[in-house]
């Protein structure tokens, strides 16, 4: 499956994922969307590098930002969509909002708790090994999510029983407004990886053949019974950490220098570079997304948000 996604493919998948939050980030000053909205915008070559290695069985566990995961699983994005704008229609009817992106059918879900996703997924991966399925789990974190007790237990369990976790550090070098260095005892968080028996690799996360290979490599290692991986992403997060922040820790000029790294830009370049896609092309694939976009959007604004008196359904066992 995987083979038949070619790069010009993945480009179009970060154009998806670049409009997608650029059509959320509509929804916070008009206050469509409330509490803190948290986008990748910058990321996007992560998570278009994980398109079409997974299956329905295969489970995936993110984050509070989530959204670029979610359609690399193949999560309905309108029903996305529909859900962080609060409307009834969402993938959780309206009830869990940007950060409780939930897909049963897919096994996709996601948790604001940091670090919380990756003993999901070793739940998930455990599952696997009792199935005898082949299937494999996926947990995306960031930089800060290694320094908890959970992510250690949990690669610690994981590389005791050879199980099929990978985990897909994003590491976007700022856990909120904490520098990678000034709270990581080691250089890279993928050198920590033999501490757990697992495969660790630090690829450049602006790369998406980079990520690609190596998403590919940690999957055919899982489901042939080599154990868990790690791969630590290196990135850089445009914007703050959610919106609303003022972002004051970082430098302008380090934004700026940064910045002008776009993934988008990047795997533009390189696909004109190798004779792939004109430009010409690429710019008409963008305009079609944008508008298919924004063509979501304003259907999703025209849906019924959830009923008062549902306010405590799924709250309780019923």
């Amino acid at each position: 499956m995987a083979q038949e996604i070619t790069l010009k493919d993945r480009f179009g998948y970060m154009l998806w994922m670049r409009h997608f939050e650029l059509a959320c980030l509509e929804g916070v000053p008009t206050r469509e969307i409330h509490g803190e909205l948290h986008t990748a915008v910058g990321q996007e070559a992560i998570s278009a590098g994980m398109v079409g290695f997974l299956t329905q069985e295969d489970a995936m566990c993110s984050t509070h930002r989530n959204h670029m995961h979610a359609i690399a699983k193949g999560v309905d994005m309108r029903a996305m969509l529909a859900e962080i704008f609060e409307k009834s229609t969402g993938i959780c009817g309206g009830f869990g909002g940007h950060m409780h992106i939930f897909d049963a059918a897919l096994k996709f879900s996601a948790t604001g708790i940091v670090g919380a996703g990756v003993p999901v997924a070793l739940g998930h991966a455990y599952a696997a090994r009792l199935k005898q399925n082949q299937a494999v789990a996926v947990a995306v974190i960031g930089d800060g999510a290694v320094n908890t007790g959970a992510f250690h237990e949990a690669m610690n369990m994981a590389g005791t029983l050879a199980l099929p976790l990978i985990v897909v550090v994003e590491n976007n070098e700022w856990a909120i407004s904490v520098p990678f260095s000034a709270s990581s005892a080691t250089e890279t968080i993928a050198e920590r990886a033999p501490a757990w028996k697992a495969h660790g690799v630090r690829v450049d996360g602006l790369n998406v053949e980079e990520v690609t290979h190596a998403f590919e490599s940690a999957i055919m290692r899982a489901r042939s019974g080599g154990g868990p991986s790690i791969i630590e992403a290196m990135c850089y997060r445009f914007r703050g950490h959610f919106e609303g922040d003022a972002d004051m820790y970082r430098t302008k000029e380090e934004k700026e220098r940064r910045r002008a790294q776009d993934p988008i830009d990047l795997t533009r370049k390189t696909l004109i570079s190798k004779g792939l896609a004109t430009l010409e092309e690429l710019e008409e694939t963008e305009k079609s997304v944008a508008a298919a976009i924004s063509e979501m959007l304003s259907s999703v604004r025209s849906d019924s948000s959830p009923l008062g008196k549902d306010a405590l359904k799924y709250v309780f066992a019923e």
